[in-house]
């Protein structure tokens, strides 16, 4: 439309059911994060952005969790099997560790013969464990992010982080204690 040669292409890739949060495709960089946003602003569309989570340059061995792991993060195939940690498809030592503790209660459970009880998708625990085993045809890890919490709908923006906690403890809290 401008007549212009682009330099280079933005995808973006769509990160939660809402279409609420988008990825960058293949961002990995050296830039801090500071530069990234300065830079990042600088392209159409983007200028008054919020940026749920930056790239860096790494390199994840993860499985299609969706495709191979139950709600409980057991294999398909054998119930009796579990996955934990960045294979699953998180990013981050605390991703990884509170997946594990996921496991550990779900391995426990069926040890005992409960049911489990997933977390609800309103806290960062259920949130993340939504994000790995909800069924998705490009499956990415990810982090905790706020774009992975489902929307609160006429809620301010400058609200939004606070009432967001603010439901998660509640949940969290009934999720913990039932």
């Amino acid at each position: 439309r401008t007549e212009k040669t682009p330099f280079a292409v933005v995808q973006l890739r769509q990160e939660n059911k809402h279409a609420t949060a988008y990825n960058m495709v293949g961002f990995q960089t050296k830039m801090t994060y500071p530069e990234q946003k300065r830079v990042f602003r600088m392209i159409p569309g983007l200028e008054n952005a919020e940026f749920l989570k930056l790239g860096s340059i790494h390199r994840n061995l993860f499985i299609h969790s969706p495709k191979l792991l139950t709600k409980t993060l057991s294999s398909r195939k054998d119930p009796l099997l579990f996955f934990a940690g960045q294979i699953t498809g998180v990013e981050g030592y605390f991703e990884s560790t509170t997946i594990g503790m996921l496991v550990s209660r779900f391995v426990d459970d069926l040890f005992h013969g409960r049911e489990s009880l997933l977390p609800p998708a309103d806290t960062a625990l259920g949130a993340l464990l939504g994000a790995i085993t909800e069924e998705k045809d490009h499956f990415q890890p990810t982090n905790i992010n706020w774009g992975l919490f489902p929307p609160l709908p006429g809620v301010h923006k400058s609200d939004r982080k606070s009432a967001l906690v603010n439901r998660a403890r509640q949940s969290f809290m009934s999720w913990i204690s039932g």
